[in-house]
């Protein structure tokens, strides 16, 4: 019998008395002998990576990036995926100097996607524009049965990163938070995503060290602070700043390489200059109001309501989300004349909206 690599097979033959009732005469009670069973022991996955190498991006690649946008996903009316929106921003990402893409992140609104859809976005990202920017796509999950299967489709359609949060809701102990990145690290270049305001348990700097002994750890997206920034960069970690208003000060005085930014959605040459340009304290000043309005509510409210206002995305919400309230779109359309309309996305005047010209959507 042939024996698979993957399985462990133990065979038996086993026997089973037949009772007389209902039989003639001519049967008499005997033992019959069945064909032999397979009883598998539960080693059975079957990965789906692959070890060829020629078109990967290493981790090297991925930790000298500054500027990586966490994009919007615009959706139509029916709640689908936006493509020819999502094309147009992902490309003014790319002219003003973003270096890198987190695809259906938490201002991607993953977290609202079917896996279908998930890896249809990352694929569909690389396969536009995976030649002029770094994908990195979320595969994250709070299971890591799911964060594992994705993150093999994600690196199957051309991913070169991925990005990985803590178990979330249920958590887990140090012990098995270890062992879910694990369980995803050996596939390919990995940044590890710390935001207890949402995952409700930190990565502390114990579980990062231990992790930093794979080669494919490219870095950490911290959220905690500017202190615990200088923990990792201190021992030659690479972090990028998740909070936009604390990136200026932690990109020139605390080390980090760079930021995984919202704001860039909105206003990607300034976000730029802000990361390449040395430390700049007034143009961070001037960007401060912005960050502040866009983390008002919890993001990407801010974010999907002034994409809107700009007319760069369809005034279209799933929900859980809703748009932010007239006031702060009135005050969103004071931000962008005192920055400059030039800066900002798309081409048309910022609009307030009306409460009527936004379209919720339960079911998509």
């Amino acid at each position: 019998m042939a024996t698979l690599k993957s399985y462990s097979v133990c065979l038996r033959e086993s026997t089973l008395q037949l009772p007389r009732h209902g039989l003639s005469d001519g049967y008499k009670r005997r033992n019959v002998k069945l064909r032999p069973q397979a009883a598998i022991i539960p080693n059975f996955h079957l990965p789906m990576r692959s070890f060829e190498v020629k078109n990967r991006t290493s981790s090297e690649d991925i930790k000298s990036l500054r500027l990586i946008t966490a994009i919007k996903t615009p959706y139509l009316p029916d709640g689908r995926f936006d493509l020819e929106a999502y094309d147009a921003l992902l490309n003014t990402q790319i002219v003003n100097g973003a270096e890198g893409v987190i695809v259906g992140g938490t201002t991607g609104e993953g977290q609202l996607m079917s896996w279908d859809e998930h890896i249809m976005l990352i694929g569909h990202t690389v396969n536009c524009f995976g030649g002029s920017i770094k994908v990195i796509g979320n595969t994250g999950s709070n299971s890591t049965r799911e964060a594992i299967h994705a993150t093999e489709q994600g690196f199957a359609v051309g991913m070169h990163a991925a990005l990985h949060i803590n178990p979330y809701y249920g958590k887990t102990s140090l012990e098995g938070m270890v062992s879910h990145f694990d369980s995803v690290i050996s596939m390919g270049p990995t940044i590890i995503y710390n935001v207890p305001s949402r995952t409700g348990q930190d990565i502390p700097p114990g579980v990062i060290h231990t992790l930093a002994q794979s080669a494919n750890l490219a870095g950490v997206k911290e959220c905690v602070g500017n202190d615990r920034i200088e923990q990792y960069t201190g021992n030659r970690i690479v972090v990028w700043s998740g909070n936009d208003d604390q990136c200026h000060d932690a990109r020139w005085s605390h080390g980090a390489t760079g930021v995984i930014s919202v704001t860039s959605n909105l206003v990607p040459g300034l976000m730029h200059q802000l990361m390449f340009g040395g430390k700049n304290p007034s143009l961070n000043a001037k960007l401060l109001p912005l960050m502040n309005w866009l983390f008002d509510e919890p993001n990407p409210i801010g974010l999907n309501t002034a994409l809107a206002q700009l007319g760069v995305v369809r005034p279209v919400f799933r929900l859980p989300y809703v748009p932010l309230p007239l006031a702060k779109r009135v005050e969103f359309v004071k931000l962008v004349k005192e920055i400059g309309r030039e800066n900002f996305v798309g081409e048309k005047d910022v609009q307030v909206l009306d409460d009527d010209d936004f379209i919720l959507v339960s079911r998509y």
